[in-house]
């Protein structure tokens, strides 16, 4: 696995933290090691156009890709993160991040995806090790994304894998997409916040899973098991789970309550609303669109 140095043109910010640094580059190497693949940054021609056919695959783009290589190449040669994972030497995965503040102190990950096959080698949390030791030795201490709130896999990677948090519910974030994955849903995302330093972010890089806060979770949203297939087989049905869903994170997110874990039969936890300071705003407060559940032994799953 390469470590390179923050590159030409490309200065580290304050906060810089040396242990941090060595300790998450170790967990990368570990990640690696355990995923069987070799982790490096892509810097050549041939390299970005493998990644972006790559990507194409995955998304169903016949002919097209979700980024060019041109732009990967231009992505990469400006200081911005562009890793891939290489079983022999073949690139089995990627994931492109580009700075979203002027002070580079954070980056966005656009984008992130292995190989059909290997999913369950965990190359893709590799591939966020590497990411995150990376941004750490820039000095860079935060992370973000999106992802779609119904895929249930990405939900437990993100939260319980990689131990980021659920900042906002976007509906319709991208607009009409076309690719073979969204094509006739709405792009609604949830951004999630990767803080590197954070204890849980720090303890999932070493493979304790962030586990669900029981103790302030007041209320579920569920999703289905499986919502790539159901879209596939049941269009309408994932669009109702789409309403669902959406009624029941995104008043809750914007009037407060965290997502403080998510649990794979139940869905993602919700604390409590917290009580506005004002009567008036007490007043005005509309109630989550989700329902209390009396403890966590409950098997009902509830929306």
């Amino acid at each position: 696995m390469t470590r390179a140095d923050p590159g030409p043109g490309v200065e580290p910010v304050g906060g810089r933290r040396p242990d941090l640094v060595g300790s998450a580059d170790r967990a990368a190497r570990a990640a690696a090691q355990a995923a069987g693949v070799d982790l490096r940054l892509l810097e050549r021609v041939d390299q970005m156009v493998a990644a972006a056919d790559l990507l194409g695959g995955l998304w169903g783009l016949a002919g097209s890709e979700p980024l060019a290589p041109e732009l990967l190449r231009a992505f990469a040669m400006t200081g911005n993160y562009v890793g891939g994972a290489f079983a022999g030497e073949d690139l089995v995965g990627v994931a492109v991040a580009f700075h979203s503040m002027l002070d580079y102190a954070e980056l966005h990950s656009h984008i992130a995806g292995v190989q059909a096959g290997l999913i369950s080698r965990s190359i893709g949390f590799a591939l966020k090790q590497h990411q995150r030791a990376w941004a750490l030795e820039r000095g860079i201490g935060v992370i973000e994304w999106t992802f779609d709130p119904l895929v249930a896999r990405n939900a437990a990677f993100n939260i319980g894998k990689l131990g980021a948090d659920v900042e906002r519910y976007l509906p319709d974030f991208y607009g009409r997409m076309d690719d073979a994955i969204n094509v006739g849903h709405p792009s609604d995302r949830l951004l999630v916040r990767w803080r590197l330093d954070a204890p849980a972010v720090v303890a999932a890089a070493v493979g304790r899973r962030r586990p669900v806060d029981w103790a302030q979770a007041s209320a579920f949203v569920a999703v289905p098991p499986d919502i790539e297939s159901l879209r596939r087989s049941d269009p309408a049905r994932a669009r109702q789970w789409r309403q669902r869903v959406l009624a029941g994170l995104a008043p809750a997110l914007a009037e407060g309550a965290r997502v403080v874990g998510f649990d794979p039969q139940r869905g993602y936890a919700l604390s409590a609303v917290p009580e506005p300071s004002t009567e008036a705003g007490r007043r005005s407060r509309r109630g989550p669109a989700v329902a209390p559940i009396p403890s966590p032994n409950d098997k009902d799953v509830l929306i």
